[in-house]
């Protein structure tokens, strides 16, 4: 039986990796080995960065709903505890659209959400 030698499937990996470096500075898209630490980083990287990007929307959503609540006299606890309250089931992306977009319907759901308090 014919010996089989590892060359090919050492070269695609390693062309696999070489490729995912493309457009990193120096060495870094070059040399196999420098290559390899920083696409392993950067999938780490990566990785945390599509957890935090969730945080990141969170926060501001919040901060644009107290804005908004602000401008009609409350704060952002008690408007989403009225909302609560009202049976008003809407999410904080929505609410932050409304607020910055629809100051009307914003309005109208702080009234609800004072009057449900």
């Amino acid at each position: 039986m014919a010996r089989v030698k590892g060359a090919m499937m050492t070269r695609k990996r390693r062309n696999k990796i070489l490729k995912m470096a493309k457009g990193y500075w120096g060495s870094k898209s070059k040399h196999f080995r420098v290559a390899n630490q920083a696409v392993m980083k950067s999938g780490v990287y990566a990785y945390t960065g599509r957890k935090l990007k969730k945080r990141d929307f969170r926060q501001l959503w919040i901060t644009r709903i107290n804005a908004g609540c602000k401008l009609n006299g409350m704060n952002y606890s008690t408007f989403m505890n009225g909302l609560k309250k009202a049976g008003v089931v809407i999410n904080r992306k929505m609410l932050a659209e409304l607020a910055v977009n629809d100051k009307a319907a914003f309005a109208q759901l702080t009234q609800t959400a004072k009057a449900a308090l």
